[in-house]
């Protein structure tokens, strides 16, 4: 093996005097040549951008991918295929496999069943779920993930390189400053012109020349981090999209389902997705992740007015009275403008009080606010307490 022993003597040289010097200025025996400001503040950006965009990175992993041995084993298999060079295949979901489980227990059970059809049908939506969370993992991977990763593996590395060796160049100069100094005092005691002094007054010029030209370059590559803020916003920006593309096509999907299981159902079961009264007598309205509360959603009908004949005949909204139990608070999803007198009219996102009484129609509520009070829909209302 042929080894070049003077440059590998030289490099150990080299290696040596900038731990030297590295050491003195951190014990402050030795002098340091600092940067400008506008190149601290670029290095500050930098590094931020680097820290926050791994965060970024890594929990969006977690969100796209949140089982950690499902994640390890996806990310092996990812990178077998890339060091293979060929197309990653496309996995199947969570959503798919149950569907498929559904479909194939309902096989099982008898697909003429109320039980093996409801499997058949619940199945299929399923899949459906799935297949567009799918979708929607490949998008996310491609348009957001991507390039946060080729900026943390490709651009930031070069970055990186780049500062290691200005570093390096920093180091070299200040030891070259050290040496002028030196040489000038050892000349001051002998009273002679030095060669040495000639000589580290090149060394200088030299490692001064080559400094200024690496702050440079590491100055035009760290200014380049505002153009990848405005890439990562784009990306930023097409990740929601494909976000809410996802969820509102959830949604649909399960408006679809409910439809199809309330029309097959029929009169036994009526109301299979009602929600069932809470303890207190309450009816729970709409729960935080409800349909209603999805974005671009539309506030639902107004409910029929009651029509049980004893509410209609015995319920008098100013002579009704709060339970010492069972009142709620709840938060308004959509404005209501009353139909008469006994409603109470609601803005969007107040906070009221809420309760029930014997014979009330279970599709209202008694609302009060303040002073004011009335029956509010339950479909309206998002229940707190």
């Amino acid at each position: 093996m042929d080894f070049n022993v003077k440059k590998l003597a030289s490099d150990a040289g080299v290696f040596f005097t900038r731990a030297v010097q590295y050491t003195e200025e951190k014990l402050g025996q030795a002098e340091k040549t600092e940067l400008d400001a506008h190149l601290e503040n670029l290095i500050a950006r930098a590094d931020c951008t680097k820290n926050w965009t791994e965060k970024i990175f890594r929990q969006t992993e977690v969100l796209l991918q949140p089982n950690p041995i499902d994640q390890t084993g996806a990310r092996i298999e990812e990178f077998f295929y890339e060091k293979l060079d060929r197309k990653i295949p496309s996995r199947i979901t969570n959503a798919e496999l149950l569907g498929q489980y559904m479909q194939d227990a309902a096989k099982e059970f008898g697909a003429g069943t109320p039980y093996g059809s409801t499997l058949i049908t619940v199945g299929e939506f399923q899949r459906r779920l799935g297949g567009a969370e799918r979708e929607f993992l490949q998008m996310s991977a491609i348009n957001f993930l991507t390039p946060l990763r080729n900026f943390l593996e490709g651009d930031w590395k070069t970055i990186s390189k780049e500062r290691r060796l200005l570093e390096n160049r920093r180091l070299d100069l200040d030891v070259c400053k050290a040496r002028l100094k030196k040489a000038k005092l050892a000349e001051a005691k002998a009273a002679l012109w030095s060669e040495e002094v000639d000589k580290a007054e090149h060394e200088l010029r030299v490692a001064q020349t080559e400094f200024d030209r690496q702050a440079e370059v590491t100055r035009l590559l760290l200014e380049g981090i505002s153009s990848t803020h405005v890439n990562h916003l784009r990306c930023l920006h097409e990740f929601v999209e494909a976000q809410a593309a996802y969820y509102t096509q959830c949604h649909k999907h399960m408006q679809d389902l409910q439809k199809e299981l309330s029309s097959a159902s029929g009169d036994t079961f009526p109301n299979a997705f009602a929600v069932n009264a809470s303890t207190s007598g309450v009816s729970a309205g709409p729960s935080p992740l409800s349909a209603a509360t999805l974005p671009g959603a539309s506030p639902p009908s107004r409910p029929p007015n009651p029509s049980n004949a004893l509410e209609s005949s015995t319920l008098k909204i100013e002579e009704v009275k709060p339970p010492s139990t069972g009142t709620r608070k709840a938060k308004v999803l959509y404005d209501y403008d009353a139909a008469d007198t006994s409603e109470l009219s609601l803005l969007a996102d107040e906070l009221i009080t809420v309760y029930t009484v014997p014979g009330m129609d279970p599709d209202w509520l008694i609302g009060e606010r303040g002073n004011l009070k009335g029956k509010v829909p339950v479909t309206y209302l998002e229940l707190l307490s």
